[in-house]
């Protein structure tokens, strides 16, 4: 039999993950499209992918929260509940944009990408606006991935990374725009993630080691 253990301080993790967000929705096959490169960090391979964008700075981390619904089932002969099913599931995935572009906005007001246009640079600016939308109007659904610090050896956590991925993402709750004196502007943001139609799965958590130095 293995011998006792207090833990294991190398499976602790602290430090902050990079945020993508990606122009469509994923399914499944998410590494088949976007492929691990063993001498890099993902974040790396997704960088130089047009089809997705590093959102920059965030605040307050990167919360995953996953919120099962259980009914209940009562009977004469127990005063508590005799059986509990599972009825229902939500994942979220909660952060703050700290780079108060309008770019980082759209992502968080979940618009389309039309509705942003312009080039800051010029007169007449970058603008986005801000639309209603339609009655009937389907939402903007978009995959995310964080890349962030893994489990593992502390000589080599510098190539261990753990990989979060949201197949489709929608940002589904109230988002502020201040400008204010003595705190920053930033995007408060909470996305629900949807089960892709093939899998039925949410997305995937990966941990994994590259040799890039």
């Amino acid at each position: 039999m293995p011998a006792y253990t207090r833990g294991t301080s190398n499976n602790i993790i602290v430090g902050a993950a990079a945020f993508f967000i990606c122009d469509t929705t994923l399914d499944a096959d998410v590494f088949t499209d976007y492929p691990f490169v063993s001498t890099e960090s993902y974040k790396s391979t997704l960088s130089a992918n047009s089809f997705w964008t590093n959102v920059g700075y965030t605040m307050n981390g990167l919360e995953m929260q996953f919120q099962p619904d259980f009914g209940e089932v009562a009977v004469d002969q127990v005063l508590d509940v005799a059986k509990l099913y599972k009825q229902g599931m939500q994942v979220n995935v909660a952060t703050a944009f700290a780079e108060a572009t309008l770019e980082n906005l759209l992502y968080a007001l979940a618009f389309a990408d039309d509705q942003l246009t312009g080039t800051k640079s010029t007169s007449a600016g970058r603008r986005l606006n801000l639309s209603a939308g339609e009655l009937g109007e389907c939402p903007v659904e978009r995959a995310i991935a964080a890349v962030g610090p893994g489990t593992g050896d502390c000589d080599s956590s510098g190539n261990v990374e753990r990989i979060y991925v949201g197949y489709r993402a929608l940002s589904i709750e109230n988002v502020t725009v201040s400008a204010k004196r003595d705190e920053p502007s930033m995007f408060e943001v909470s996305f629900r993630l949807l089960p892709e139609d093939t899998s039925g799965a949410y997305g995937k958590i990966v941990d994994r080691t590259h040799t890039a130095s």
